[in-house]
Order: C-alpha cells, then sequence, then structure tokens
C-alpha cells in the first residue's frame, strides 16, 4: 500500500506565513484537513502522520519540508524562517521509511519542486533561492535525478501554477509558461480559475480543488475520475492539495 504522510493542523494556523487577507477559522481548517486525510485514505493510501507541531502554524504543510525520490526522502529548507524548526521532526518521522538525506545550503520549499520522470523542476521563488537550487541539484545528481530551474511569474509556489498527471501538465500559463517542461502535454486551467493547475493523483483518484469546477471538467474528459475537494478555509494559509501530504511512489 502506498504512503502518504500528513501533519496535523497547529492550533497556531491562524499565525501562518501567508500572502492571503482574512484570518484563518481552525475548526474549520481541520474539517477541511480531516477530509483530505479520509480521501487519500479511501483512494488506496496508507495515511501516516507525522508528529504533531503545535508551536508551528505552518507546520501542516508537509510538502515543503522533504522531497521524497524512491527509497530515498531529502529533508530541505523551507524558505520562510519561522518554517526552519519542523524539519528536524520530519526527518524522525521518515526515518524508519527512507534513507534520509539533508540539504545544507540554500532554501528549498517541496511545493517548488515538480517531479517529471528524472527531472526535478524547481520553481524559482520567494521561497526557493538558486542557492539552493544547486545544492539541491549537486545533492540528488547521485540518486539519478537532474534539477530544471523554472521561473515563476505568480502564485507561492512552482506547483500553485502547476503540476503533471500522466505527463499532462495541468498549468496556469499566466504563471508559468509550459515550455520549460519537455516532452509533456499541456492543459491550461480554465479562465478565472488561477489555483485550478494544483492537483494530485491519489492513486486512481484524481484529487481537484472544489474552487476551479471547469479545469475539473476538463481533466474528467480526459479520462480522469475526479474528487473535488473544499479546501477553502485551508486557501488563506496559501494551501494547495498538494501541500499537505508527502506522498511516497
Amino acid at each position: 500500500m502506498p504512503l502518504a504522510f500528513t501533519r496535523a493542523v497547529s492550533p497556531r494556523l491562524a499565525e501562518c506565513e501567508t500572502t492571503q487577507a482574512g484570518r484563518v477559522e481552525v475548526a474549520r481548517a481541520r474539517e477541511q484537513h480531516a477530509a483530505y486525510e479520509r480521501t487519500l485514505a479511501e483512494a488506496g493510501f496508507d495515511v501516516r502522520r507525522l508528529p504533531e507541531l503545535d508551536d508551528f502554524p505552518d507546520g501542516v504543510f508537509v510538502e515543503d519540508t522533504a522531497l521524497l525520490l524512491g527509497a530515498h526522502a531529502v529533508i530541505l529548507r523551507p524558505g520562510a524562517a519561522s518554517r526552519g524548526g519542523e524539519t528536524d521532526s520530519v526527518a524522525v518521522g521518515l526515518t524508519n521509511s527512507f534513507a534520509v538525506h539533508r540539504l545544507t545550503t540554500g532554501h528549498v520549499d517541496g511545493g517548488d519542486v515538480l517531479r517529471i520522470g528524472a527531472r526535478l523542476y524547481v520553481g524559482i521563488s520567494g521561497r526557493t533561492d538558486l542557492a539552493g537550487i544547486r545544492a539541491l541539484g549537486a545533492l540528488v545528481a547521485s540518486l539519478g535525478y537532474e534539477v530544471v530551474p523554472v521561473p515563476v511569474a505568480g502564485g507561492l509556489h512552482l506547483k500553485s501554477a502547476a503540476t503533471c498527471v500522466s505527463n499532462m501538465l495541468v498549468h496556469n500559463p499566466a504563471w508559468v509558461s509550459p515550455d520549460h517542461f519537455a516532452g509533456t502535454d499541456p492543459l491550461a486551467v480554465s479562465p478565472g480559475e488561477e489555483l485550478g493547475g494544483n492537483v494530485l493523483l491519489a492513486c486512481a483518484t484524481l484529487l481537484t480543488p472544489a474552487d476551479s469546477p471547469r479545469t475539473a471538467e476538463a481533466l474528467a474528459a480526459r479520462g480522469f475520475a475526479i474528487v473535488s475537494l473544499d479546501i477553502s478555509e485551508m486557501r488563506k494559509a496559501d494551501a494547495a492539495l498538494t501541500c499537505m501530504s508527502l506522498i511516497a511512489d
């Protein structure tokens, strides 16, 4: 059974690092996160929670702290200073399942890393810098992966703008050009659904955000079995579907 690692919503989520207006209602966010975890389990994942970190408002967004590559886990260095203390807990939680490596210089958020085959496309964003991208490239080269830097014009992370499903690049063309992703089949988000490019393949089910229904319809027309999730409260914390889990391949 494939693994999905998550973490509980901190009671301090309303203090998170966010670019959005509006205070997060923690109780509502917890309901949406619980539905997310249930959906992963129903899709076929063994959902394992990492240790709780009540004093880290962004701790639920586990994708930013690590990168899972087969039998290996790379512990990253998130770009927001307030998140640095999350990584040791993630390393402990992953040690029994993966060979753990650590990024030691620069900054990389996992939300900026889009894996397509043996290539890691890494967004140059407000949370991920060139020093971190170079360090990640040097680290993963020995594991058989190539790093490709990608400029991002909008959204918090690269994966706010684009994700890849079965070689199809679901993307917001205003935020990232599909030309950077060699060999993919591009599908642009529907007009007005700027966050629709972040989708998550959960075994045979494709999770899509409820705020992007027309993009979901376009994906269903391509043959995907769609489950739409309401993450409206989590959006106030700059959340996306991929950022709330670490999916092992």
